[in-house]
């Protein structure tokens, strides 16, 4: 159950964060060491909104069924990798209308050509796709979801840097303009595993095809791993360690035996095969608990969609106050 201590954050430092329910299938190990490792690592010194954005998903999802069934699989993803809901608000952002009211308030401050500068949105535009309004307007609903809870830092990818410096942008034209309201939250990327590469040397990324699946069955482990792009070098010849996309996988997975692993590397003692053989026992180790706890979880999906509706209500309590300010602010508070 969720305790009264998640009303207050106990003069800690507030994150929010979130994963976006799109792309479904499976959660991959660049999602778990993007952002969800940090969570958990971080959830006994701050205080941790973690939302799923499910509005944030109507950009590129329109399919009801699908949406609903991505939402709860993110929801256990999150509590089987070790989010303890004791401690951190889960929720789903549909349940607090607050984000987009706010949204709409930002759509009226800020300039058009502010947000003609998104990635997201010059990356649509050079697809030559039709690019909808909320494609558009999506780094106002991001800048809503963080500064309605007063955060003081977001733990994003690299590549996602810019949604957090429009956030600021947003939040100090507000204060500019109608009083001091927001805090200016920081990014927080862990540059070590910042970006994480996938089986093809990419970015990991569901869209590439080149993911290593988060809960994945050994046999489908064994499959990507040894689908991992390598060079042409043999066995013994030296390798350079840091321009292998194995290496980089065993930096998160072969703590213990890297130093062995680079020495044997650099001295053309170890074979691609053989370092994707050790990557491949140490994936198993680390996922095999995970999977078997989201079975269980899976199992009964009542006692996850009740930690969603309980972390919802807790959420819309500080998201109300917040907006009660914020409309005396802009002027449409009467009553």
């Amino acid at each position: 159950m969720l305790v009264c201590t998640l009303r207050m954050n106990d003069g800690k430092q507030v994150i929010v964060s979130g994963v976006k329910p799109t792309g479904r299938g499976q959660t991959h190990i660049g999602n778990y060491f993007g952002m969800m490792k940090q969570l958990v690592d971080m959830q006994n010194e701050y205080f941790i909104h973690a939302f799923i954005p499910d509005y944030h998903a109507l950009t590129t999802l329109h399919e009801a069924d699908t949406l609903k069934k991505n939402i709860l699989d993110i929801a256990i993803d999150y509590i089987a990798v070790g989010l303890d809901t004791n401690k951190v608000h889960l929720f789903k952002q549909s349940d607090v209308p607050e984000h987009t009211e706010l949204a709409w308030i930002f759509n009226c401050i800020t300039p058009i050509s502010h947000l003609e500068r998104a990635h997201a949105y010059k990356a649509a535009q050079a697809d030559k796709k039709e690019v909808s309004v909320g494609t558009f307007e999506y780094p106002l609903l991001m800048a809503a979801d963080i500064l309605l809870y007063d955060a003081d830092i977001v733990p994003v990818g690299s590549d996602q840097k810019q949604h957090v410096e429009i956030t600021r942008d947003v939040a100090q034209r507000f204060n500019n303009t109608f009083g001091e309201t927001f805090k200016l939250p920081a990014e927080k990327i862990v540059e070590t595993v910042a970006i994480v590469p996938g089986t093809d040397g990419r970015k990991m990324s569901k869209s590439y095809g080149n993911i290593i699946p988060l809960f994945a069955e050994d046999i489908e482990l064994e499959k990507a791993v040894m689908s991992i792009v390598t060079d042409s070098k043999t066995p013994k010849e030296p390798k350079d360690p840091e321009t292998c996309n194995i290496f980089a996988l065993h930096k998160l997975f072969s703590t213990e035996e890297l130093p062995t692993i680079e020495k044997r590397y650099r001295e053309g003692e170890i074979g691609y095969k053989e370092s994707k053989e050790i990557l491949l026992e140490n994936l198993k180790s680390f996922i095999q608990p995970l999977r078997e706890r989201r079975k269980t979880l899976a199992a009964d999906q009542d006692r996850v969609l009740d930690i969603l509706k309980r972390g919802g209500e807790i959420a819309r309590e500080q998201a109300t106050e917040k907006m009660r300010e914020i409309r005396e602010k802009v002027g449409v508070a009467l009553y």
